[in-house]
């Protein structure tokens, strides 16, 4: 009776084995924005890419909207190990350490979406993403969202305009340059406190993607935008470099697979989900939209250009050249 009872138990035990053997890889993937952005769809895309590839043997768990951690909380949330993955736009690094990302606020320094993916999806992005291990973060890829532009609660048609203004930016020394650049006072909030700021007046405008302005509502407190398209706002897809580097190589690989086919579905959908907020913005009454003439851009570059040599000593001057022949830009043709 004592040996069938150890065997049966050696045969209950290693059934448990097998079947916490058998338990998937959970990944925690939190991000801030809403679920039909760019990034909240991209994310879905790559939950279900990467379930399918793995056949389940892992299993992703997103978290959209800022449920799971605000803007400040999440990237030390990666580090500890709290969740596993995280999709922060790439003016994040900066209060991380890693400034030469930094180089990706700066106004007009690329002139759309070509000129962009020369950048990041070339050695140069790749080097950027590199510098991350050192903080425990592996770099996986870059996410589009779009190309920024103001809203405010008056005109905004030339630089003169944004004086005295108070303007929310996410933390980033250059985008705080860049406000000054145009005489507006910048005003540091987390992504989610922006739509209430604006309602209340705490700020009295703000930059965004359309479709970021559009799913947040922010379009329904502020009377005017100005298609200005003067900076990128773009993702790095980013996980905790221990639980990574610990993934069976298979999953890996699989991992890396989805993310591959996410990554080219998620800056395909980006300039049609911007299109696509826009004209949901104009046919809502709710905001005046006004393209600048290309005197106006113009005018607005040359406001602008100031925070690329005030930001050399902080971003790194070689940097910024070697990304002005990346894309042929040339600000003394300005």
């Amino acid at each position: 009776m004592k040996i069938r009872a150890i065997a049966f138990g050696l045969v209950v035990g290693s059934l448990s084995l097998l079947s916490y053997a058998q338990q998937p890889i959970v990944i925690k993937f939190s991000h801030v924005v809403a679920n039909d952005t760019p990034k909240g769809h991209a994310a879905d895309y790559f939950k279900k890419k990467a379930e399918e590839l793995t056949k389940g043997r892992v299993k992703i768990e997103v978290y959209a909207n800022s449920t799971l951690y605000k803007d400040k909380e999440e990237m030390e949330a990666l580090q500890i190990g709290a969740v596993q993955m995280l999709a922060p736009s790439l003016a994040k690094f900066g209060p991380l350490g890693v400034k030469e990302f930094e180089v990706f606020d700066l106004p007009y320094i690329f002139d759309g979406y070509d000129d962009l993916h020369k950048v990041t999806q070339g050695p140069m992005g790749r080097m950027l993403l590199d510098k991350l291990d050192a903080k425990g973060v592996k770099g996986l890829a870059y996410w589009d969202n779009g190309f920024k532009s103001f809203s405010a609660n008056k005109p905004l048609q030339s630089p003169a305009d944004f004086k005295g203004l108070k303007m929310r930016i996410q933390s980033s020394k250059v985008l705080e340059s860049q406000m000054r650049a145009l005489g507006s006072l910048p005003q540091v909030l987390a992504f989610s406190e922006v739509y209430q700021a604006l309602q209340t007046g705490v700020v009295d405008g703000t930059e965004n993607p359309i479709s970021n302005l559009y799913t947040q509502k922010m379009h329904e407190v502020q009377k005017n935008l100005t298609l200005t398209e003067h900076g990128y706002l773009g993702y790095a897809v980013i996980t905790n470099k221990k639980f990574w580097d610990g993934l069976p190589a298979d999953i890996r690989k699989q991992l890396d697979d989805a993310l591959e086919q996410s990554t080219r579905y998620a800056n395909q959908i980006a300039k049609m989900e911007n299109e696509k907020s826009l004209d949901a913005v104009k046919k809502s009454g709710k905001t005046a939209v006004y393209t600048p003439t290309a005197a106006e851009r113009t005018a607005f570059k040359k406001a602008m250009i100031k925070t690329h040599t005030d930001m050399e000593s902080r971003i790194g001057k070689d940097l910024i050249k070697s990304i002005y022949k990346e894309t042929g830009f040339d600000p003394a043709k300005l």
